[in-house]
């Protein structure tokens, strides 16, 4: 993509975890994260502003969440900074719905609709005509719309799909918010297909992420094989107009699979959050080093022989296959009782409760910790373990089993979507893999998985530090963000390239 002048690509997303040096005075102080995607999105922006691409980055004002980090500076310079700033790429979106939010998303639908339209709003009538993107980059359901108006105006854009969650609203609606929708809704997805547009404005809804599919220059998945899983029409929970518009974008070879990669903060010989920083080479030592910290900081047996078992994702019922474990929970427990096998859990969620009912019902608070999600725990949790739990229903893509070995901690964890692409079952006699899968989500299954995990943790010390300090490097190899931004760029010059063949005369 070399040349000048670089083509300037906008990314517009509603989390961020943070931002590269350079874009900013307030690079560094801006976060705003419910989930991956804030991660995928500044590990991205990260890897493209240090290859030198004319990256802008479009995000909603988050206030009190970026003043959680640096006190009242935003809030006090935050009027006045792109005056100060012109060459500023960081563009946030203005709203007072923004400002004094705890967290990116709403429990409730109709806040998150408020939420999407002020923030594409300012997108579309404010950021778009000052940034003049020759691509804009969008992000999930709440950034349904843009593709739209980008169409109309002869910009390229890649919607990207982290999650299969969408909200519908019709013109009058979005209207309303300050949207002009009458200028580019024939390039909007409906509900009906629509006669006109005052037939359709009152009572025909829009769907804000089959509409980012729809009017995309370009789609992508977060992982290879969640794509195909769409395609074949998997999972219930995909809509048939969703799958319909992929399997089109498909067919015309204008959609693909991106493997989604960690934030780059995850490195254990740098990681500021771990007691004992380790590498492939020493693993053993800070690995042990960081489990009796932990064990002994949450009430544990102190034991560094006890394999312990980290679960790592949110405690949701519907995707994360909490039921699977803990259907299984007590035959695991007593299973391994001479192995002294503990369970760490540091995630929120609505099965949290269960755990907390089992572990004090049966007394295992030597052996169970069922922690609030916090960061610095979390990031101690993957030093400090030895197996990561992620028996998934579905997965677009997963950051654990791909944060997990590079901290030298396995996953055991079911075959689906962005597990498949990155979890191979691990062989010690090839010398191959890095993991514990099974292919039908039941309890059995996880159970079986589990016990072949136990069965590596049973190995000889030298066997298992061979294969761990093998799976740390290769790991770290394959699951980084420059993997990531080299897959994004290629096809960014697709996207651009394709643009300059069309472009009038």
């Amino acid at each position: 993509m070399a040349g000048a002048p670089k083509p300037r690509i906008l990314i517009v997303t509603p989390e961020i975890t943070y931002l590269p040096e350079g874009m900013g005075n307030m690079a560094n102080f801006l976060t705003a994260k419910a989930g991956g995607l804030a991660d995928v999105s500044a590990a991205l922006v990260a890897s493209l502003y240090e290859a030198g691409i004319d990256v802008h980055v479009a995000l909603p004002n988050y206030r009190t969440m970026f003043n959680n980090n640096i006190g009242q500076f935003i809030s006090r310079e935050i009027s006045i900074m792109r005056a100060k700033m012109p060459g500023d790429r960081i563009h946030l979106a203005e709203d007072r719905c923004f400002y004094y939010r705890e967290q990116v998303y709403h429990s409730h639908a109709l806040e998150n609709m408020r939420l999407s339209l002020a923030f594409q709003r300012e997108v579309i009538n404010n950021i778009i005509p000052r940034v003049k993107p020759d691509l804009v980059h969008c992000n999930d359901w709440m950034t349904g719309l843009i593709p739209a108006i980008a169409k109309r105006l002869n910009i390229a854009s890649l919607f990207t799909v982290h999650n299969i969650h969408s909200l519908r609203t019709t013109l009058e609606h979005i209207e309303e918010s300050g949207v002009d929708a009458a200028q580019f809704w024939p390039y909007l997805y409906f509900d009906r297909p629509p006669l006109n547009y005052e037939e359709t404005r009152n009572k025909n809804r829009v769907d804000f992420l089959v509409s980012g599919i729809f009017s995309s220059s370009f789609v992508n998945t977060v992982s290879p094989t969640f794509l195909k899983e769409i395609v074949r029409g998997q999972h219930q929970f995909v809509s048939k107009t969703l799958q319909q518009e992929v399997i089109r974008k498909v067919e015309a070879g204008r959609a693909t699979g991106v493997l989604n990669s960690p934030d780059p903060g995850f490195q254990p010989d740098s990681d500021p959050m771990l007691l004992a920083r380790f590498s492939a080479k020493d693993h053993w030592k800070g690995k042990t080093q960081n489990k009796l910290f932990l064990q002994k900081k949450l009430g544990l047996i102190e034991d560094p022989n006890a394999p312990l078992f980290f679960w790592p994702s949110r405690m949701d019922p519907v995707q994360k296959g909490c039921q699977l474990l803990a259907d299984i929970f007590m035959d695991v427990i007593n299973r391994y009782a001479k192995d002294r096998l503990q369970i760490l859990m540091v995630a929120n969620g609505p099965a949290q409760r269960t755990f907390h009912e089992i572990v004090q019902r049966y007394d295992l608070h030597r052996r169970v910790s069922v922690c609030d999600f916090d960061e610095a725990l979390s990031h101690m949790g993957y030093a400090a373990s030895d197996f990561i739990l992620m028996p998934s229903s579905f997965e677009p893509c997963g950051l654990p089993q791909m944060i997990g070995p590079i901290y030298g901690s396995l996953p055991v964890a079911h075959d689906t979507g962005g597990i498949h692409d990155t979890v191979r079952s691990l062989s010690v006699r090839n010398k191959t893999g890095n993991g514990f899968l099974f292919e039908i989500h039941d309890a059995p299954g996880l159970r079986w998985a589990i016990d072949q995990a136990m069965n590596f943790h049973r190995l000889p010390m030298e066997i298992k530090r061979t294969q761990i300090s093998r799976i740390m490097r290769e790991s770290a190899k394959s699951f980084n963000q420059t993997v990531t931004a080299k897959a994004y760029m290629k096809i960014y010059k697709l996207l651009l390239d394709s643009r300059k063949v069309n472009a009038p005369s």
